[in-house]
C-alpha cells in the first residue's frame, strides 16, 4: 500500500479545516488577469480602434504607411482601396486594411502649440 490510512485521513481533515482555501487560491489569478487587461489588452484595443477610425477617414492628400513599409501620399480613395503616390509618376493601389499609419495632410500640429 502506497498511502497509509492515517496519512489519507490527515489530508482530508486539512481540506475540511480550510474551506475558503480554494477561493483564496484563485484571488491571485484573478488579480493577474485584471492587471493584464488594464495594462495590455485595453490599450491595444484602443490603439486598434483609433487606427481603424483613421483608415476609414483617409482622404486625398494624406500621408500613409502601408503594412509593407511603403510611404506615400494618397491621390485617390475608393471604398476598399486607396491609390498612393510613392514618387513622381509612381502610383500603386493598396487595400485600406493594409494601412498601418495615417498622417493628415499638412503634417501634425507643432509641438509648441
Amino acid at each position: 500500500m502506497l498511502i497509509t490510512p492515517a496519512h489519507a485521513q490527515a489530508a482530508g481533515a486539512a481540506a475540511q479545516a480550510n474551506p475558503m482555501g480554494g477561493v483564496l487560491g484563485l484571488a491571485p489569478l484573478v488579480l493577474i488577469f485584471v492587471a493584464f487587461y488594464f495594462l495590455m489588452i485595453r490599450p491595444q484595443q484602443k490603439r486598434m480602434k483609433d487606427l481603424q477610425n483613421a483608415v476609414n477617414a483617409v482622404k486625398k492628400g494624406d500621408q500613409v504607411v502601408t503594412g509593407g513599409g511603403l510611404l506615400g501620399k494618397v491621390t485617390k480613395v475608393d471604398e476598399t482601396e486607396v491609390e498612393i503616390e510613392l514618387a513622381p509618376n509612381v502610383k500603386v493601389r493598396a487595400i485600406k486594411a493594409t494601412l498601418t499609419s495615417v498622417m493628415p495632410a499638412g503634417g501634425a500640429k507643432p509641438a509648441n502649440d
